[in-house]
């Protein structure tokens, strides 16, 4: 078996060759069938797998340049950044997280406001980064979501939110906790202002943020095959010792259940919300 030794070898030579003379981010894996994609022609299909139709996770920028017009486009909230105020500490130190996720997302706290507009049409954009500690709301997140509102009673401008999270920030605690109550009450300032609130719930959309502001929208949006929920399905199994049914906190199954609006593909995204604040605003009876 001595040659098939030395073939083996040789061939592992030769793919690792091959593998080293490929650039790096040329190929991007495809999470749902496991194909490999030219990483272009992934952002040309707005980072849909063109074989499977697989919805991958995007960041917060990449998020708002597909959805927002190019024009006109103004961050808001941005000074608002996070604080250690009660020196957590894990296996890492809160801070030292916090430098991480800035320095790999390239952002400050993981909600980007944006005032922008979607088909001429002027909103107030609010998205979550999922790669910033797992797009986790603390203190920041929720005084950024709520001063996004406050613009929005003072501009008379609907909200559009993209929510990607995990939940409440740990390493904030009860000051974290408390957020859900703060964008909830914010939320309910804009609905008696006659302001819409759409929320668009993309994968995944979980915890404290799922309990809060993402399911109070005036319309409730999931993208294909979003993981949505608020605590994990093993979790929810403990505790009522019963076998849940599969994917039930996939949009899908949300959606067959009453639990959201409607599901909208990220490549109609635009058309679909902005038919929807036309209809909101009576600017379709003009």
């Amino acid at each position: 078996m001595s040659w098939f030794k030395k073939w083996l070898v040789s061939t592992n030579t030769i793919e690792s060759s091959q593998r080293k003379g490929v650039p790096e981010g040329v190929w991007a894996k495809c999470n749902g069938c496991n194909n490999a994609i030219y990483a272009a022609e992934l952002a040309r299909n707005l980072y849909v797998c063109p074989k499977c139709d697989f919805h991958t996770r995007i960041s917060a920028r990449q998020r708002l340049d597909i959805f927002l017009d190019p024009e006109n486009r103004e961050e808001l909230a941005r000074g608002v950044v996070p604080i250690d105020r009660l020196k957590f500490k894990d296996t890492k130190k809160y801070k030292d997280r916090l430098q991480k996720a800035q320095e790999t997302s390239g952002e400050v706290d993981a909600l980007v406001v944006m005032k922008g507009s979607v088909m001429q049409i002027p909103l107030v954009g609010t998205f979550f980064d999922f790669g910033f500690i797992g797009g986790s709301m603390g203190a920041a997140v929720g005084e950024r979501f709520v001063q996004a509102i406050d613009y929005c009673l003072t501009e008379r401008l609907p909200l559009v939110n993209f929510s990607a999270s995990g939940g409440a920030r740990m390493q904030e605690g009860l000051i974290s906790l408390m957020q859900m109550a703060k964008t909830s009450a914010a939320l309910a300032r804009l609905a008696g202002a006659s302001l819409p609130f759409i929320s668009v719930l993309t994968d995944p959309t979980t915890g404290g943020v799922s309990a809060s502001l993402a399911n109070l929208g005036d319309i409730i949006i999931a993208e294909p095959g979003a993981l949505i929920g608020f605590a994990g399905q093993r979790v929810i199994e403990q505790t009522v010792r019963q076998q849940l049914p599969e994917g039930f906190q996939r949009s899908n199954f949300l959606l067959e259940h009453g639990a959201i609006d409607m599901i909208v593909h990220r490549k109609n995204m635009r058309n679909t919300i902005a038919g929807l604040l036309a209809k909101l605003l009576h600017q379709d009876e003009r």
